[in-house]
């Protein structure tokens, strides 16, 4: 019996703990609210060719390709874009900083250029620790970059 209590105390005590690991923030969808924080930034939702833009406290649908954007929310999974290594490029070359959103968010991002003609280089990756900015080069002739995290990114040279 005293074996059923201390089991059901453990149970009871275990069940009382917050839990440890938070979810990934809601992505973004056509017309819903967005941060005034965000206010001319863009994401990209997965499966995606074009963005959403947050205009007037609501994201909303790119219809056309345009001009590169500075800034970017990424919503946890990573977000692929693609740069001035192809057409119609979502990001361009240079210095960026990402910034956590969260307390425990971590930026990342994997990038590969275009080397030579119909040559991609190897994947260059940098990851962020826990709710501190990510600083990193994306590189130039960029073909694709993967940026994950709850973080804005902002071009910054």
């Amino acid at each position: 019996m005293s074996r059923l209590v201390a089991l059901c105390a453990l149970l009871v005590a275990a069940l009382a703990l917050p839990p440890v690991a938070s979810a990934d923030p809601v992505a973004p969808q056509p017309d819903l609210p967005c941060p005034s924080e965000f206010t001319g930034a863009t994401t990209m939702l997965p499966g995606q060719s074009l963005p959403l833009v947050c205009q007037g406290q609501r994201w909303q649908a790119v219809t056309a390709p345009g001009d590169p954007s500075d800034r970017w929310v990424s919503f946890g999974p990573a977000m692929a874009l693609h740069g001035e290594g192809l057409r119609n490029p979502n990001l361009a070359s240079g210095a960026w900083t990402a910034t956590p959103l969260e307390p425990d968010a971590r930026c990342a991002a994997t990038q590969h250029a275009v080397v030579s003609a119909g040559v991609v280089g190897p994947p260059v990756t940098a990851e962020g620790s826990p709710g501190q900015p990510l600083s990193l080069q994306v590189l130039p002739s960029l073909f694709d970059i993967s940026m994950a995290g709850y973080c804005l990114w902002t071009h910054t040279g």
